[in-house]
């Protein structure tokens, strides 16, 4: 045997090697891959808010035999259970043929993404045009949201109590909205200044007409005419924007991205493609040993606070009324559980190839990225897996033949992130982040691979199993 082949040999042994899915899947495979991708396409051209994400599930959850849970109901094996909380957060769960006695399975998803949220007066005219001001929910780059077409979705409570949702700017015939921009021509101060401060959170106001109300004098003629739109609609009156939560998202649909179609373009890959996979494989379940749990929450984009975010009691107490259920103590089923926070991290970017790690960063078309530890700078704000843990995601990935990269957000000191893990860590929970490699992270059109989505589908349906 030459040294060239005892060489090849110790690298093939010793290495770590990325996989390019595509070397490696079936025709058939890829038959399937483009079928679930489609699907997911749909779902996010359905789903563009947390109650329309959180509504789909639950449509199509009572489709798949779940009920809602009753604590002092008894449920055998099989046994599929939700609980909502507020139209934000929902917890689905399949009771496994060992209930909770020996841990449960859990995955944790977001499903909140940036947008640009309406004040509470949110509607005036200025120089004959109806504009819109907006508060930016999460971390943007507000430059990002000028002159995109965007679509206002929300619900809101009229003065009589009705409740009423709305959803203007995503049917071929609707209106829809934008920032404006100034143009180049006159832009040189604009341009000089710092990209976070070029578009400031007070210049984001959204356009939404100029047309005067017809009839009569006075005054603001234009807002005029756009109430009395929104009134003759929908029963809107001026008063029942600060009883509302309206949304400005993006107006447009999922789309294949590349001359192979490889590629899906889309708001909101963050984190709904971890929780529509997550969703996707527990439904699939059939009677799985260890109770199984998708758990999906808001307001991480946000820190995680509020009664619907991940720091609420409500995942804590569904939780422990499983355990109840089983007669079981939850502080003893919590230490033997395991949990997935599913959720995206950022795909090396050549075009950026400065602010990444090359050797720490996933990359598209390489499987699920499993993250050890988030937080910036000195690990601030970390959830931190033990070895021990990895170490059995790692045997369920070798076993089940899941593609699977290691990475992390960028380099040390150049910013950094966290996920929901570190909360399901605070209930003595062994948590890992898994989750999709994602370009263009929190911008109004994010890019994702449509065989890392696959791949993610089949992690999580290991896990679960």
């Amino acid at each position: 045997m030459s040294n060239n082949t005892d060489v090849k040999m110790l690298r093939n042994k010793l290495f770590f090697n990325h996989i390019n899915i595509y070397s490696i899947v079936s025709d058939k495979e890829l038959k399937y891959v483009e079928s679930f991708a489609e699907d997911y396409k749909k779902f996010l051209n359905d789903a563009k808010t947390e109650r329309e994400a959180i509504s789909y599930f639950l449509k199509s959850a009572n489709e798949n035999g779940f009920e809602e849970f009753d604590v002092d109901k008894k449920y055998e094996p099989g046994s599929r259970v939700y609980r909502i909380n507020r139209e934000k957060s929902v917890a689905f769960a399949i009771i496994g043929k060992e209930g909770c006695k020996n841990g449960f399975r859990l995955v944790v998803s977001h499903v909140d993404s940036p947008r640009l949220d309406l004040k509470p007066h949110p509607l005036y005219e200025k120089n004959e045009l109806a504009l819109f001001k907006t508060h930016y929910y999460g971390g943007i780059k507000k430059y990002q949201w000028t002159t995109l077409p965007l679509a206002l979705h929300g619900k809101v409570i009229l003065k009589d109590g009705t409740r009423i949702s709305v959803v203007i700017g995503e049917k071929e015939d609707d209106p829809c909205f934008c920032v404006t921009d100034l143009l180049p021509h006159l832009a040189k101060e604009q341009m000089a200044k710092a990209m976070t401060k070029a578009i400031e959170g007070e210049d984001l106001n959204v356009l939404v007409g100029s047309l005067p109300f017809k009839t009569g004098g006075g005054s603001e003629l234009v807002k005029l005419n756009i109430l009395n739109i929104l009134n003759e609609k929908y029963g809107i009156i001026e008063s029942d924007f600060s009883f509302a939560e309206f949304e400005m998202v993006p107006a447009f649909k999922a789309r294949d991205i590349g001359f192979d179609k490889s590629l899906i373009g889309a708001y909101g890959h963050d984190d709904r493609c971890c929780g529509y996979t997550s969703f996707q494989s527990l439904i699939n379940l059939k009677i799985p040993e260890k109770t199984c749990i998708a758990l999906f929450v808001d307001k991480e984009e946000i820190g995680s606070d509020g009664n619907t975010g991940m720091k609420s009691s409500f995942a804590k107490h569904f939780l422990g009324d499983l355990t109840l259920h089983d007669g079981i103590k939850n502080r003893i089923v919590f230490y033997k559980s395991k949990a997935i926070s599913a959720d995206v991290n950022a795909a090396f970017d050549p075009n950026f190839a400065a602010q990444y790690d090359a050797l720490n960063s996933s990359y598209i078309n390489k499987g699920v990225v499993i993250t050890k530890y988030t937080g910036s700078g000195g690990k601030a704000g970390a959830s931190d897996a033990s070895a021990e843990f990895m170490g059995e995601i790692r045997e369920m990935f070798e076993r089940k033949k899941i593609v699977w990269q290691s990475g992390q957000l960028g380099k040390v000191d150049a910013g950094g992130g966290g996920t929901v893990a570190k909360y399901v860590a605070n209930l003595n929970i062994d948590v890992v982040d898994m989750g999709i490699p994602l370009l263009s992270m929190h911008a109004p059109f994010e890019v994702i691979s449509k065989l890392d989505l696959y791949e993610m589908s089949r992690a999580i349906s290991a896990f679960f199993e």
